[in-house]
């Protein structure tokens, strides 16, 4: 069947997916948040914790992720709600969630990066790591930001000062030609290429030192999971950007497909990476308790 001869108003299709994704970004938003929240509150109250590279990057993690879910709410609400607001409003909000969606597979590349440091480079890279840290996230974001700038300047070239300022409906964006896509293909393969050379050198080192025998299989498992959750964000990304923006129903089911799957994966991103850990888990536990434990003080000395 030709998908290409079929009716199609791309108008309609685009209020009808943007309903349906800004009710996903509410609920993914809802939990990212609150497991963002306890995770830094954690972090921010132990000094030792604040100090690591490792939870100065999950922190960081979390909050692209938080940020990317609650400006998909904002910027998918706008095309549902036909918020009539300024295209230039439409590019920052989408510009913005770009930024921070590139952030989460960017903050990923670094955690692998640090844990392959560590563990295979330990008395070296500490007093390295430890020294450029902010300066090392601070060119990242720069990147970032200024490739996305530029990929507006260049695409959204064509229209005039006053047609920026006027409402767009369905607040169109621009990002759909072969610049914007390929560029965007390139910036998923850099950090996916660092994550998967940092976790093959860690396999190769803990093989060689034994760490991955029959008896301690759970770095493998958390090495696997850790993958799995990395395919659930760049399997998706990467068949959007292929396919580009089309309208009919194989093309809407495709992409709400593709969104759910990741969706999804945002939801659980803090579980993988914040929750597993040890330390963290016994903070938490700590934290949780002890906050259990005031609460129940306090109804106590109020009867």
């Amino acid at each position: 069947m030709n998908l290409s001869s079929e009716p199609c108003n791309i108008s309609d299709w685009l209020r009808l997916e943007a309903t349906v994704k800004a009710s996903v970004y509410v609920v993914t938003s809802s939990f990212a948040m609150s497991i963002t929240v306890i995770v830094i509150t954690t972090v921010s109250q132990n000094l030792k914790l604040r100090r690591e590279i490792r939870y100065i990057l999950l922190c960081h993690h979390l909050l692209c992720i938080s940020s990317y879910c609650a400006l998909g709410v904002v910027f998918q609400g706008m095309r549902a709600l036909l918020a009539n607001s300024p295209l230039l409003i439409c590019w920052v909000v989408f510009g913005a969630q770009l930024s921070v969606g590139e952030g989460i597979l960017f903050t990923l590349a670094l955690m692998a990066l640090s844990t392959y440091l560590v563990i295979c480079w330990p008395l070296k890279s500490l007093s390295f790591v430890d020294s450029m840290k902010y300066r090392i996230l601070a060119v990242v974001w720069v990147v970032i930001v200024f490739k996305n700038v530029c990929l507006f300047l260049i695409e959204g070239i064509s229209p005039t000062p006053v047609a920026i300022l006027k409402s767009a409906p369905l607040c169109p964006v621009t990002l759909n030609g072969i610049p914007a896509r390929a560029t965007g293909i390139l910036f998923l393969f850099f950090p996916l290429s660092i994550i998967l050379v940092s976790y093959f050198l860690i396999y190769q080192e803990g093989k060689r030192a034994g760490h991955f025998n029959k008896s301690n299989t759970k770095a493998k498992k958390t090495v696997l999971i850790h993958l799995l959750q990395i395919s659930l964000h760049v399997v998706p990304t990467l068949i959007v950007i292929g396919l580009g923006k089309k309208c009919g129903v194989f093309f809407f089911a495709l992409n709400l497909v593709l969104f759910g799957v990741f969706a999804f994966a945002q939801c659980f991103n803090p579980l993988v990476y914040g929750l597993q850990n040890r330390e963290l888990q016994g903070r938490l536990h700590h934290w949780i308790c002890r906050r259990i434990c005031g609460h129940l003080m306090a109804r106590r000395g109020s009867v």
